[in-house]
């Protein structure tokens, strides 16, 4: 039965090194991410309202605007420059004005917009990270596929065999019809899985292209094959980050400090503000000229005052809450990602050293008796499938395990892959 044991050996190889030779070259993660970082959409619009945003503080910190006056003042007729000749109340007057806001309300204006442009800022590294973990979780799950894909391929061809094999025996009178086929439906349901896995890799390479801004009839990327990563951070490592370098938490700190200076700019608003003008007024050189200054102060209600300062304490308070409610809805998720990575690190050892090497050795122990006839087909056809089975279940584990440190490394701002 040298057929059988050629089987066996194609099934103990590997086999996702067999189904990526063939594909185009690999493209690195870190190639996509970098694409993504320079074309995404998300990310463009996110920072042009930052450039934007980075604009606001020098105008509102700035005096307003000054204001320039001609006036001709004509005397017993409408007439421009009526009486201005023999009249000293007709004249021709020049002035200027300007607007003095109270000392400090300017610089807090401009400390709150630059506030505001700090949170823009805080966004945009979030949405950077934001785009990155789509990017991430997208190829790790294609190179899971294409991983598993590669895996039913070759097993696919192994059963073939086992067709053929149980073909012959019923050929000789050694095997039953039935046997022939349950080994065809469990072909068939390898190629249904084919089916499914050609389906969700389209799905992922439309998201992935989207992301990076790639034309959707552009060539199909290809992943590197999955490996494992160590997890080289204790959960109390990972919790301590986020802190830190959470990229939501950011942006709530920075949303915490712009309501803060938003308060002191309101308490700062009740202060009176102040106009200056000065006229000079001609009124030809028989007649004494007139000179005027002018000083007005603009007193604001105490009631908007007041309204407009509890309304500054309640956002910053607001602010605050979110703050703290994000910090704990983060370190609950790195707890959460932490948990499953490390149980997936565990299950990949129980897989690779116990789970796997044992059920293949089963099987090939049931394919050899089957060859001397000591053994039913059956029995030969539920090992593969349970070898099989196995081998899928561990590429699950181990994307999984990855996906969930992409996770890990988008909450706590650390490279961990």
């Amino acid at each position: 039965m040298n057929v059988v044991r050629f089987m066996t050996t194609v099934l103990v190889c590997t086999t996702t090194l067999a189904a990526l030779g063939q594909q185009a070259a690999p493209t690195p993660l870190s190639e996509l991410l970098a694409e993504a970082n320079a074309n995404n959409s998300q990310i463009a619009a996110a920072d042009d309202s930052w450039q934007a945003a980075k604009e606001l503080p020098r105008q509102v910190s700035s005096l307003p605007d000054p204001t320039f006056t001609y006036q001709q003042f004509s005397v017993g007729s409408p007439k421009p420059f009526a009486g201005y000749t023999n009249s000293d109340f007709a004249y021709v007057g020049i002035g200027a004005s300007q607007e003095l806001p109270f000392p400090g309300k300017l610089r807090l204006r401009g400390e709150v917009a630059q506030g505001a442009a700090d949170v823009k800022g805080s966004e945009v590294d979030a949405t950077r990270a934001s785009v990155a973990d789509a990017v991430k979780s997208d190829y790790l799950q294609l190179a899971y596929l294409q991983m598993t894909l590669g895996i039913l391929q070759e097993n696919e061809r192994v059963v073939e065999q086992l067709i053929k094999g149980a073909m012959a025996h019923y050929e000789v009178g050694q095997g039953l019809q039935a046997d022939v086929l349950q080994a065809q439906v469990e072909r068939t349901k390898i190629v249904r899985e084919t089916t499914m896995h050609h389906e969700q890799m389209g799905r992922l390479e439309a998201d992935l292209k989207n992301l990076l801004h790639r034309d959707q009839d552009s060539p199909d990327i290809v992943t590197e094959p999955l490996q494992e990563s160590p997890l080289r951070y204790t959960s109390a490592q990972l919790l301590q980050m986020v802190r830190g370098q959470n990229p939501q938490i950011q942006v709530d700190a920075s949303s915490v400090s712009k309501e803060n200076a938003a308060l002191a700019s309101a308490k700062r608003e009740g202060k009176p503000d102040f106009s200056v003008a000065y006229m000079y007024q001609n009124t030809d050189r028989k007649y004494r000229d007139y000179y005027m200054f002018s000083l007005n102060i603009r007193l604001p209600r105490k009631a908007r005052v007041k309204a407009e300062v509890a309304q500054a304490a309640d956002k910053l308070a607001q602010s605050k809450e979110a703050l703290d409610a994000h910090l704990q809805q983060e370190l609950a998720q790195v707890k959460q990602e932490y948990v499953t990575a490390s149980s997936d690190g565990d299950l990949l050892k129980e897989y690779s050293q116990g789970l796997i090497p044992q059920s293949d050795a089963a099987y090939r122990s049931t394919l050899n008796a089957y060859a001397a006839n000591r053994e039913q087909f059956t029995h030969v056809l539920l090992y593969f499938v349970n070898v099989l089975n196995l081998k899928l279940d561990e590429a699950q584990v181990l994307a999984e395990h990855e996906i969930a440190l992409a996770h890990l490394e988008t909450l706590t701002g650390a490279t961990l892959r």
